[in-house]
């Protein structure tokens, strides 16, 4: 069993990453009911908090039906990291968890995110201050290190573990690889069989299918698998693994219907969230996520990322299935 301070995420936990301009709650929600296990936000700048940016205070929403869920935070300042982590057990989430793992330019410059992996002495006192600062577990995400000649997880595990992290995610990659080439899932193992290393290791990284997952979970033997890429525009990916990891057999993948219904549904809870007009211009660049493969798509493309009102969206998506499905018997939509 995997526990994050008291929250039981049971035998093998599957983990949404936070994804900038990914993991809203729209998201969140439509992973969760395809099988995620824990849900993060996407990451919350401490300066921005501080600063009451609006920005950074809408991605403090979480709703109960999204628990267990975690708010992600980053920075490079000791005080701003807990003056923000107080500001976010305001909003009473189930956990805190640190980013020193995001490689954008504009964060890294900053001496955040994964830029913090070139001072571990810093990433330690940055942890420090989060852990003193909250009642709520404290979890981290990180990489391998900054680069192939300075790779440190092992020595970065212990050091945060005795700060009092709870659990400890690594995206099996350097900086330097940003997203590009393959991730290294050995060095997650040896942090898991450290035998000093008590608290949950979850590994991430270029796990994108059932069968991939199966085989890193027992090759690597990791705690739980967090997924990112590969959920975007197939949140079905959750419940596919799960139902391989019961049963050893694939699901079929889903149905058109399927997809127009996820896409409806993302469509909906947007607006709902956000206000038609912002909802309806953040989905626009989800649909093709959605329908990828759909053969002769570009002309439904095209009018869904030009209507301007969510009734309107959501007629052309039920044309979608009217255009590609032959029977009613084929129409089956999963929610």
């Amino acid at each position: 069993m995997a526990k994050i301070g008291n929250i039981d995420l049971g035998e093998f936990p599957l983990l949404l990453a936070p994804m900038e301009d990914v993991s809203d709650p729209p998201f969140r929600r439509l992973c969760k009911l395809h099988g995620a296990d824990m849900l993060y936000s996407e990451f919350i700048s401490s300066e921005g908090l501080i600063r009451d940016a609006i920005k950074s205070r809408q991605k403090l929403d979480i709703f109960d039906y999204e628990r267990p869920v975690g708010i992600q935070i980053f920075g490079g300042d000791e005080e701003a990291m807990a003056l923000s982590a107080k500001i976010v057990a305001t909003v009473r989430p189930d956990l805190v968890d640190i980013n020193f793992g995001c490689p954008v330019k504009k964060v890294v410059s900053k001496g955040a995110g994964a830029g913090v992996l070139k001072d571990i002495d810093l990433m330690v006192r940055l942890t420090k201050a989060v852990v003193r600062s909250t009642d709520l577990p404290v979890t981290v995400k990180t990489r391998l290190g900054w680069d192939e000649s300075s790779i440190n997880i092992e020595e970065v595990a212990e050091r945060l573990q005795d700060v009092g992290i709870s659990a400890l995610t690594i995206h099996a990659r350097t900086r330097s690889q940003m997203y590009k080439g393959h991730s290294d899932w050995s060095y997650i193992a040896k942090v898991k069989n450290n035998p000093r290393i008590h608290i949950p290791i979850f590994g991430n990284g270029d796990i994108d299918s059932p069968e991939k997952a199966l085989e890193y979970r027992n090759k690597y033997g990791v705690d739980g698998i967090m997924i990112g890429r590969a959920a975007i525009g197939y949140p079905w990916i959750f419940r596919e693994i799960k139902h391989y990891f019961a049963t050893g057999e694939l699901l079929s993948p889903p149905t058109i219907a399927d997809r127009v219904a996820a896409a409806r549904n993302h469509l909906i809870w947007s607006v709902e969230w956000k206000g038609e007009r912002q909802g309806v211009l953040e989905m626009r660049r989800h649909y093709a996520n959605y329908f990828k493969g759909l053969p002769n798509f570009k002309e439904h493309r095209q009018r869904l990322v030009t209507l301007d009102s969510a009734a309107e969206i959501v007629t052309a998506l039920e044309e979608i299935v009217a255009k590609y499905y032959k029977t009613k018997d084929e129409r089956r939509v999963l929610y």
